[in-house]
């Protein structure tokens, strides 16, 4: 569900230590204070920690971790950015879920350079890299193919200027100054996941108090407005809540399944750029 809300492996000849392989090495880099600055609502160095429930029972466990150097990717200043999400307790024995979404993000313009999904749930396998050239906005996608251990052919996508993939999605939100938002005001943005570009519709709905293990916090709570599907029961069916203060981070995550209600909640939190001012009270 984790990968679904929000959202590899560069493959050829050797393997990186830090998972990805290939030719290509994204440059490391010290972290500039410019890039550190470029936005007000994060830096390198924040990891956020989520426990993900399904009805009324702790089912996983989800990590958020930008790390505390930036990469150079074509020629530019990247974060890195890699989302955990794993499966604990007795559901681990039963539906074993290990997966890793993760990219690099220009620092700067907060647009994909690499995206990459590694699946692992129950014997389900899938590797995938998408490469984003924006200057002629076009995204190279490769998947890998689990029985021969090469990737399949690239497929290419033509896609709008500025697009996103899932988690440069995520960030731009962060970035949004919701103190000009009313209810009902609607944010729209384009993002790339899988081999499919989506034009997203998100509703802000307004503010509320919430209550987590983290601590209860001033949230502004979003409604990503979702097209018919077999997963979600209806339109309003995924709601998110952000911290209403500089930093942005989600504190929680419900959505409402044809099997279920399922959802994240924040437990743990550092690195934070800003103090966090919508902490009301630490549990």
């Amino acid at each position: 569900m984790f990968s679904i809300i929000l959202s590899f492996i560069f493959f050829f000849n050797t393997t990186l230590s830090n998972g990805f392989s290939g030719s290509f090495r994204p440059e490391l880099m010290a972290a500039s204070e410019s890039a550190a600055d470029s936005n007000g609502q994060f830096s390198p160095g924040e990891e956020l920690e989520f426990k993900v429930t399904f009805g009324f029972f702790s089912v996983g466990k989800a990590n958020m971790k930008m790390y505390d150097k930036l990469y150079k990717v074509n020629g530019r200043e990247c974060y890195k950015v890699d989302i955990f999400g794993k499966t604990t307790g007795a559901v681990d024995w039963v539906a074993k879920v290990d997966d890793n979404w993760g990219a690099f993000i220009d620092a700067d313009a907060l647009l994909p350079h690499i995206s990459y999904r590694n699946i692992k749930e129950g014997n389900y396998r899938k590797k995938e890299i998408s490469r984003f050239d924006h200057k002629s906005n076009m995204v190279e996608v490769k998947v890998l193919n689990n029985k021969t251990g090469q990737y399949k052919e690239p497929l290419y996508i033509q896609v709008p200027t500025d697009v996103k993939d899932m988690i440069g999605g995520y960030l731009f939100l962060r970035t949004l100054d919701f103190k000009q938002l009313t209810a009902g005001d609607i944010i729209e943005l384009s993002a790339l996941f899988e081999d499919t570009l989506y034009d997203f519709r998100v509703l802000f709905e307004g503010r509320e108090v919430v209550k987590t293990k983290a601590g209860t916090f001033n949230t502004v709570k979003l409604k990503p407005l979702m097209p018919d599907n077999k997963i979600f029961a209806g339109e309003n069916s995924i709601s998110v809540w952000f911290s209403d203060d500089d930093n942005k981070i989600p504190i929680k995550i419900e959505a409402d399944m044809f099997v279920g209600k399922a959802g994240c909640e924040l437990t743990d939190y550092k690195g934070l750029k800003h103090s966090p001012q919508a902490l009301v009270a630490k549990n």
